[in-house]
């Protein structure tokens, strides 16, 4: 089972920015921990950073076509404005899981990806990508 993680703008520095947000686990621990997660499940991870739309939206269609099986993905910084990566969203085949560390609706945020997704996990910390994980491989599992 292969699955693309994608992680969007400013995740890089997560474990840096905001602490008091998304916490102190970096994203070379978090990765490690989906790592670690995915081999339980039977599933292989593409994880990808970027701070540019357009690369997210170009990995996205790629990935469509080369066998990927689901998206796992925290539009981050483009939960705001990120209607092309909604787009994009709407017109791969696969099931895709959106992801958020903290409550979004809480903090006054609405994601426009969030309609081009199956389900979505949020304020959970490092927590919502492994439930995210594990939601994702179900649907997965339900599609095939």
């Amino acid at each position: 089972m292969n699955i693309l993680v994608l992680q969007g703008a400013n995740m890089v520095a997560l474990g840096k920015r905001q602490p008091e947000l998304y916490g102190t686990t970096t994203a070379v621990e978090l990765d490690s921990l989906l790592q670690d997660e995915a081999e339980r499940l039977g599933a292989a991870l593409d994880i990808r950073y970027t701070n540019i739309q357009g690369d997210a939206i170009d990995w996205i269609y790629q990935a469509d076509g080369a066998g990927v099986e689901g998206l796992l993905f925290n539009p981050a910084g483009f939960l705001y404005a990120g209607y092309a990566l909604r787009d994009c969203l709407k017109a791969v085949s696969f099931p895709r899981v959106e992801v958020h560390m903290t409550n979004i609706d809480s903090r006054g945020m609405h994601s426009v990806t969030a309609e081009a997704v199956d389900g979505m996990i949020t304020g959970l910390g490092v927590h919502s990508y492994i439930h995210g994980l594990r939601a994702l491989v179900q649907l997965i599992d339900a599609s095939s």
